[in-house]
């Protein structure tokens, strides 16, 4: 069953700052920083450039055109282009099933973590991960009990969701494209005050130059890989999310230069995200990039031990987390509205309803990721805790084989002229049009396959690391 009204974003820059708000999240903050000191510092970014205007821009506008096109959510969207391909949406709507819990979990630890400096016991958190293992790891000797104790998870995370869920109940133009509006000025202007402020420590300017310059003798495929892996992540591609915020879309707008605003938000967040963070990592371990540490690591655990470093440390750590905050909403935002969205068309249900269905999936789902490290600690799927394995399943399988599904019904199926006319709608130019039609052919699928066979040689078969 079918919506047969559609919500809609108000204006060209409510969608384009909704849809980089998604684009915009813990990835870029946590993820990029990490990638850029492990693969090289400048060559990583010079590659990471490069394939965001190509491989990254190819795939955005086709998923936001066939949103535009179809009018309908992504298990929708893929059965009106082609009936073969109809269940290529509902993997695609499964994806952020699977996302939305465990990232309102980690969306939890970062609400703890702001609360925290903004009690003044930030300091406290600078202790080598004593305090986030203690965190993370919280456990009563009863589940029920654990649940409700502020020492530990559970609440930060229901408290998380929840509001995430206040702002998609109240709709795509009160409540998604309001909330973006407010959210990501706040956030690029938080972001630009701790990068100015993380290059005035002493040392940083080593850390500058390694993210900065690039050095083509640390070039190699593991860079490449490394670099289409976060950019595919950090654009939100692949989870149903630009489709549906491409169903929102008014037709009146230029497509190709919405996609293109979106692009250069995203990058140029990931970028400012680098120079919050790697100067000043790099200045507080005596100039050595690759003590810079991935995912949960470097941002509870080294970032604070740095901001107990500087000048100021607890009102920049406030900061920092509340920016963090904001771009974890934004992203929760559209994986939960995206699944919501699902359930109207395909269910007929009103927001509402909707909205709070899919809240009570993501807190039961969410509870095995936020229990995980604690009193389900002993519970582990391939070795894997359950967040870890949630965040293997959707990220390194389930989103390349959507993506690399998508080329081949756009690229060989259907055929590119599709997408081509949606952004041509109105008598818009599509300037990048064979580029579009040579990387969705033939370009993006090898990379998506070298994706998928990577992920899986290194972390299923630990055969290799890239």
């Amino acid at each position: 069953m079918e919506q047969k009204s559609r919500s809609s974003f108000s204006s060209r820059i409510g969608f384009v700052l909704a849809a980089a708000g998604s684009a915009v999240g813990l990835g870029n903050l946590w993820r990029f920083p990490y990638l850029a000191a492990q693969y090289g510092g400048g060559i990583f970014l010079l590659v990471y450039l490069i394939l965001v205007v190509t491989f990254g821009f190819a795939l955005m506008i086709t998923e936001i055109a066939i949103g535009r096109k179809t009018r309908v959510s992504c298990i929708g969207a893929y059965k009106a282009l082609d009936k073969r391909f109809g269940f290529l949406g509902w993997i695609s709507a499964f994806v952020p099933v699977i996302i939305t819990p465990y990232y309102c979990v980690i969306g939890g630890w970062v609400t703890k973590y702001l609360f925290t400096f903004l009690t003044g016991g930030g300091m406290a958190s600078a202790d080598g991960g004593a305090f986030f293992d203690n965190f993370i790891a919280f456990d009563t000797g009863s589940i029920a009990s654990t649940i409700f104790n502020f020492n530990g998870p559970t609440p930060w995370f229901l408290i998380y969701a929840l509001l995430t869920a206040v702002v998609v109940i109240f709709g795509v133009e009160k409540g998604i494209e309001r909330a973006s509006r407010f959210m990501m000025p706040v956030l690029a202007v938080l972001a630009v005050l701790i990068a100015i402020y993380s290059l005035t420590i002493d040392g940083a300017m080593e850390g500058l130059k390694y993210y900065l310059l690039p050095d083509f003798s640390k070039f190699s495929m593991s860079t490449v890989l490394g670099a289409i892996g976060q950019m595919f992540y950090s654009m939100s591609l692949a989870m149903g999310i630009m489709i549906t915020y491409g169903s929102y879309m008014q037709r009146e707008n230029i497509l190709e230069h919405s996609v293109t605003q979106i692009e250069v938000f995203d990058t140029l967040f990931a970028f400012v995200a680098g120079l919050m963070i790697i100067p000043p990592v790099v200045a507080f371990n005596g100039g050595d990039p690759s003590q810079i540490n991935n995912g949960p690591g470097l941002m509870f655990i080294t970032l604070p031990m740095v901001f107990e470093s500087m000048p100021f440390g607890e009102i920049v750590g406030a900061v920092f987390f509340l920016l963090v905050l904001f771009a974890a909403l934004t992203s929760s935002i559209s994986l939960m509205e995206t699944i919501v969205s699902v359930l109207m068309d395909k269910a007929g249900l009103q927001r509402k309803p909707a909205t709070l269905i899919v809240t009570v999936i993501v807190l039961v789902v969410g509870m095995l990721s936020c229990l995980g490290y604690g009193p389900l600690g002993s519970i582990k799927i391939i070795g894997m805790q359950f967040l870890d394995f949630f965040d293997f399943l959707s990220n390194s399988i389930l989103m390349p084989i959507v993506a690399f599904l998508t080329c081949i019904l756009i690229g060989h199926v259907v055929g590119t002229k599709v997408i081509a006319d949606e952004v041509k709608q109105g008598g818009a130019a599509f300037h990048r049009e064979k580029l579009h039609r040579v990387m969705i052919r033939w370009v993006a699928p090898v990379l998506l396959v070298a994706i998928l066979v990577s992920e899986l040689m290194t972390k299923v078969f630990g055969l290799f690391t890239i």
